[in-house]
């Protein structure tokens, strides 16, 4: 009975990491240059997990090679979306953030199902579940009314960068969900929580060490104090969640781990509130909610068909 419930508590854990994650790092990219975090959150789990495998390491490479094509693409979705993420919570509402990231995730399923992109297999949905999908666009549409209108409750917002914010979050969230489809692919096929970590993060790294070689903006990390705080933010807020995502997702039915994240920018506009910077707004609270029954109710509608 434990086991079953391991996977869908790990990614409840998550979840909730991520409220954390979201609304202190929206603080921190203010003054901190955000690839200087995720070269120390990604080089940190790459690091670890190397370890973790040991003298596996040497049997591993020669598997990984066997999925370079695949292995590639994870890189490369994986190093987008970060990058846009993390430039989108730079610049808008943490709660809008994560809620356009994750909205656009089953949309991204249903047309890579539909053109049969990637590999992967295609698919047919219910009526039902259309009409979710068609709630899940208008949120990610009122979400976008909302925050160009004025009325995202952030001070200070600059129009045309938060056009940009939006667009990259919907980039974020297409190369996120094309990421995690590659990585359940290759769980399947024998690789664990370490040797994914391992295969997946090299280019993000090499991007973040280009990005900040080139930059001629400060670093933001003053003192060694300010380093080792964001150090263990990074640890504790970005490497080990992700760790146990990958744990909880190959432990948990697709239904249930898809509806637990429904509920994270939930988590987040909860947690924001104590923000002074962000000041609170029903229109994105009512956005929120509507993506969270829309995209709660497409799995079940999805569950339920299969």
């Amino acid at each position: 009975m434990a086991k079953i419930w391991t996977g869908p508590v790990l990614v409840l854990l998550f979840a909730l990491s991520q409220a954390l994650r979201d609304v202190y790092f929206s603080g921190v990219f203010q003054g901190v240059n955000f690839f200087a975090v995720i070269l120390i959150a990604f080089s940190m789990s790459t690091i670890v997990c190397g370890v973790r495998i040991g003298r596996g390491t040497t049997a591993l490479l020669p598997r990984i090679q066997a999925e370079r094509a695949t292995f590639l693409w994870m890189n490369i979705t994986t190093a987008i979306a970060w990058s846009c993420y993390f430039f989108g919570l730079k610049t808008l509402q943490p709660s809008i953030v994560n809620t356009l990231h994750s909205a656009i995730g089953p949309l991204t399923v249903v047309a890579l199902g539909v053109c049969g992109l990637f590999k992967f297999p295609r698919s047919t949905t219910s009526q039902p579940e259309r009409l979710c999908y068609i709630g899940l666009a208008a949120s990610i549409a009122a979400l976008w009314w909302v925050t160009l209108s004025g009325g995202s409750g952030v001070e200070g917002s600059n129009p045309a960068t938060d056009l940009s914010a939006l667009f990259l979050l919907l980039v974020s969230g297409t190369s996120i969900t094309i990421s995690l489809l590659l990585s359940k692919r290759m769980n399947d096929r024998g690789f664990d929580a370490d040797a994914l970590t391992v295969g997946r993060y090299p280019l993000i790294i090499i991007v973040a060490v280009i990005a900040l070689a080139s930059s001629d903006r400060p670093l933001g990390i003053t003192s060694i104090s300010q380093l080792a705080m964001i150090t263990l933010a990074a640890a504790l807020l970005i490497a080990l969640p992700l760790y146990v995502l990958q744990v909880g997702i190959a432990n948990t039915a697709p239904l249930t781990g898809h509806v637990i994240r429904s509920l994270g920018p939930v988590f987040i506009f909860a947690l924001e509130l104590v923000d002074e910077r962000i000041a609170y707004s029903s229109a994105v609270m009512a956005c929120i909610i509507l993506y969270s029954l829309f995209s709660i109710g497409a799995n079940v509608f999805r569950g339920w068909r299969q």
